[in-house]
């Protein structure tokens, strides 16, 4: 079925993929709370404007 170097290929190529979307999984999730967190904090400066005139 395989040989020895496809099997090593294989799971060189597993590896590479996994640490790729575990960290592409991560970068995106961290783009969108610091996003998220910029636009709550832009509302609540402007909630707090309006309350203060």
């Amino acid at each position: 079925m395989f040989e020895f170097k496809q099997y090593l290929g294989f799971l060189l190529f597993l590896g590479i993929f996994l640490t790729g979307f575990w960290l592409m999984l991560f970068l995106v999730n961290f783009v969108f709370y610091w996003v998220g967190g910029a636009i709550f904090e832009q509302i609540k400066e402007k909630r707090n404007k309006k309350r203060d005139e």
